[in-house]
């Protein structure tokens, strides 16, 4: 490609706002946990390994600001806090497995 194409190309505006949510670590491994069903926090702590609890805060109120989480709480007692994908956030469920597709097969598989 020659540099006039590439400067006549420019990135998606909706691409870019979709990787700024998505493009966070973290972001889709939440988003790809929740897909099977509601979890608390701690589920999600143990499911998502690796992830601190205040990261995992920081990105559960980011997600659910972004209208893809919904955060429910019972009071209880005991006061329990869970998570679930909101509509939005179901829709990405099929697009993160063919992305995951496309990682084993592409990045995984793929001799370097």
């Amino acid at each position: 490609m020659d540099e006039r194409a590439a400067e006549a190309h420019q990135c998606d505006a909706a691409v870019t706002l979709a990787f700024s949510i998505l493009g966070k670590r973290w972001n889709g491994m939440i988003i790809d946990a929740l897909g099977g069903g509601e979890l608390s926090f701690v589920a999600l702590r143990r499911t998502v390994t690796g992830i601190s609890d205040a990261v995992l805060s920081d990105r559960l109120t980011e997600l659910a600001d972004a209208g893809l989480v919904i955060r429910e709480v019972d009071a209880g007692p005991p006061i329990a806090v869970t998570y679930r994908l909101s509509d939005a956030g179901r829709e990405l469920v099929p697009v993160l497995a063919q992305l995951g597709d496309w990682a084993r097969i592409n990045l995984i598989a793929a001799p370097r």
